[in-house]
C-alpha cells in the first residue's frame, strides 16, 4: 500500500471524550467508498461501534487491527456511499396493548430528515388536546382502538387506518378503555409529545 492509498490515522487518546465520537463520525463521512481510516484509542470503543453500526449498518466495515495494552486499533472502512436500506423493526414483535403510555420504538439514525416512532397508549390513555407542530404527519393504526378528537369532529380509530394530521391542526387522542391504542407515526423531525393517562 502506497502512502497515497494508506488510510488516515486518527489517534483520539488525547482528544477530550465528548469530542471523540463526532470527530470519528465526521472523518468517516468524508471517506470515499472503498477507503478507510485507522482509529487509535486507549480502549475498545464499543459505544462508538454501536453508534456507527446503527447509523450506517452494512455500509460500514469495522476491522480490529493488531493492538496492545497501550492502544486499541481498528480499521473503519466505507463500503457504500450511503447507509443501506434495511429492516428496522417488526411491529408484530413489539407487543399488543401497553401497560403504560409512551413511545415504544423510535427511528434511531441521527443522519435523517424524518422522525418515526410507534406510540402505545395504555387502556384509557390519552394525548391531551394540543395544536400540532407546523408540519404534516401520517399515522397508521396498528392495533387497539380509540378516537381522534379534532376541532370539529370525532374520528373513530381502528387497525389498518392511515390518518393524515395536517400541520397546526388541533387534535386529542383517546385510547379504548379495554384495548388501548397503538399507532405508527412518521413526519419531519420535531420535538416529541407528552403522553399521559386519564386514570
Amino acid at each position: 500500500m502506497t502512502d497515497e492509498t494508506a488510510p488516515e490515522i486518527i489517534d483520539v487518546r488525547t482528544v477530550p471524550k465528548p469530542e471523540r465520537h463526532p470527530l470519528v463520525m465526521a472523518a468517516y463521512q468524508k471517506l470515499d467508498v472503498g477507503s478507510g481510516l485507522i482509529l487509535i484509542n486507549d480502549h475498545e470503543p464499543r459505544n462508538l461501534k454501536n453508534e456507527m453500526e446503527a447509523e450506517y449498518a452494512e455500509a460500514l466495515a469495522w476491522e480490529p487491527q493488531a493492538s496492545d495494552d497501550q492502544e486499541f486499533r481498528v480499521l473503519i472502512s466505507k463500503r457504500a456511499a450511503t447507509p443501506l436500506p434495511r429492516i428496522l423493526a417488526d411491529v408484530g414483535e413489539l407487543g399488543g396493548a401497553a401497560e403504560t403510555s409512551g413511545s415504544v420504538w423510535q427511528l434511531q439514525p441521527q443522519q435523517r430528515d424524518i422522525d418515526a416512532n410507534i406510540i402505545a397508549l395504555s387502556p384509557g390513555g390519552e394525548i391531551k388536546e394540543h395544536v400540532g407542530p407546523g408540519l404534516d404527519a401520517l399515522i397508521h393504526i396498528l392495533d387497539g382502538a380509540g378516537t381522534l378528537e379534532t376541532e370539529l369532529t370525532t374520528v373513530p380509530l381502528t387497525p389498518g387506518q392511515i390518518v393524515w394530521l395536517p400541520r397546526l391542526s388541533r387534535r386529542r387522542f383517546l385510547a379504548d378503555d379495554t384495548l388501548g391504542l397503538r399507532y405508527f407515526s412518521v413526519h419531519q423531525r420535531k420535538q416529541g409529545l407528552t403522553i399521559t393517562s386519564r386514570h
